[in-house]
């Protein structure tokens, strides 16, 4: 599926505007229609209770004020020439279902990985972009909490694992890897015996067929420390652009990820392209 919308996640932290850079260049290569949706709250997060007290009138100001300060940097960040969005605030709880409805009309999300150090401003829960995966079921495009990467990737990884979240994945990323210089196939275990009798459909054959190549790297041991591994296989590819699927299950009120997902996403050093 080309990409046509994209929905980058604004919040009142300055890593906003590096989501912002790489949505509107994949954007601008892509030809998509760009939103940004501003989605934080301090009050809820702080005070989950009816009697907020006196210490509601004070928290709903600095609340505006840190919204009207990410939409200055945004708007200033609107005057450069490589493209344009929108600007949306939500003004629904719970912060992650409410996003999650938007999502759902958005070809890829542009999410930002979880900062432990932010602990001093709680706006964002801190399981945002597992809750959104598994709640809109799109695509989202995880950027680190620190550090500069490129848009438009030039090598990518795949880390395989015969399923439909990671298929999903792939699907999502499809524009990106037509585009890319290098695409590297990881994967785990031995190949899977014969299913069919006859030619049999790979993901090899469906990316050639979509016009990408790929050099495939399987190793038969799948290690217990996985996630660990994958991220460092990841390293010495020199990869921009992990792709991924996001494994884990419901559970009451929260999201619990797979041991993989959550070590990619605690320790990831790169954009993580993922789906659930």
């Amino acid at each position: 599926m080309p990409l046509k919308q994209i929905l980058v996640h604004m919040d009142a932290d300055e890593r906003s505007l590096e989501r912002l850079r790489i949505a509107r260049q994949l954007a601008h290569a892509h030809g998509a229609v760009l939103d940004a949706l501003y989605a934080a709250s301090l009050v809820p997060l702080a005070m989950p209770y009816p009697e907020l007290g006196e210490n509601a009138a004070s928290l709903l100001q600095r609340e505006l004020q840190r919204c009207a300060q990410a939409r200055a940097a945004f708007e200033r960040d609107m005057r450069r020439p490589d493209g344009s969005a929108t600007w949306s605030e939500l003004t629904v709880f719970p912060l992650i279902e409410g996003f999650a409805e938007q999502a759902l009309f958005a070809d890829l999300l542009v999410l930002g990985q979880h900062d432990p150090g932010r602990q001093h401003a709680p706006d964002v829960p801190p399981d945002f972009v597992e809750g959104v995966l598994a709640a809109s079921g799109r695509p989202a495009l995880v950027v680190p909490y620190t550090g500069q990467f490129e848009a438009l990737p030039r090598c990518i990884a795949i880390a395989w694992k015969p399923g439909r979240e990671a298929m999903r994945a792939v699907i999502a990323a499809l524009p990106l890897l037509q585009r890319a210089e290098r695409v590297h196939v990881l994967g785990w275990g031995a190949e899977p015996g014969p299913l069919v009798q006859g030619p049999r459909l790979d993901l090899r054959g469906w990316l050639r067929l979509h016009g990408v190549s790929v050099q495939w790297h399987r190793e038969d041991q799948e290690p217990a420390d996985l996630g660990e591994v994958l991220l460092s296989r990841v390293c010495d590819l020199s990869a921009d652009l992990l792709v991924m699927g996001c494994y884990g299950h419901a559970r009451v009120r929260e999201w619990v990820l797979g041991g993989v997902s959550r070590t990619v996403l605690g320790s990831m050093t790169l954009p993580v392209l993922m789906s659930h």
